[in-house]
């Protein structure tokens, strides 16, 4: 990321299922919940990195979003910038996935960036045989950054 600007990593592995019993106050709300929705609340923009399987989005992706649109009167998708990246071994590049995140979120009020798509296809060939990512795609990926970052301003 340039000067001023700071990426995070944020957790949705120990989500559990959602459920609106978590809101409707039947089910008391776990602290994970709420550390998840804080920190959405916190973060301006967002980049979605996910892989496709099977067609679609991953269940743990599709969880994070529904936990971020409760409750109602504090959906903490609204007016953030999110953008899509999506990656398949096969040469779909997960394009569908890509779309379903970008789908759900712009309906829950997040504005997507439509432009770079970021789709990345035969995900295994973007890196050598050491794990280190090849110089076309860090290239690529920079590139997509700047876009974001003035999309973000």
């Amino acid at each position: 990321m340039p000067e001023g600007f700071e990426a995070s990593f944020i957790e949705i592995g120990d989500l559990p299922l959602f459920n609106e019993e978590y809101d409707d106050g039947t089910l008391e709300i776990p602290e994970s919940y709420t550390r998840f929705r804080n920190e959405l609340a916190n973060t301006d923009a967002f980049i979605f990195v996910t892989p496709e399987y099977n067609r679609a989005m991953p269940a743990s992706i599709k969880n994070a979003i529904d936990d971020g649109l409760r409750p109602y009167e504090d959906m903490k998708w609204a007016g953030k910038k999110v953008v899509v990246i999506s990656s398949s071994v096969s040469m779909t590049a997960g394009v569908r996935a890509n779309y379903e995140v970008r789908t759900s979120l712009a309906f829950l009020g997040a504005t997507v960036l439509a432009q770079p798509e970021v789709m990345l296809s035969e995900i295994n060939k973007c890196f050598d045989e050491n794990g280190n990512m090849i110089e076309f795609t860090k290239e690529f990926l920079a590139s997509f950054v700047e876009k974001f970052v003035e999309f973000v301003k």
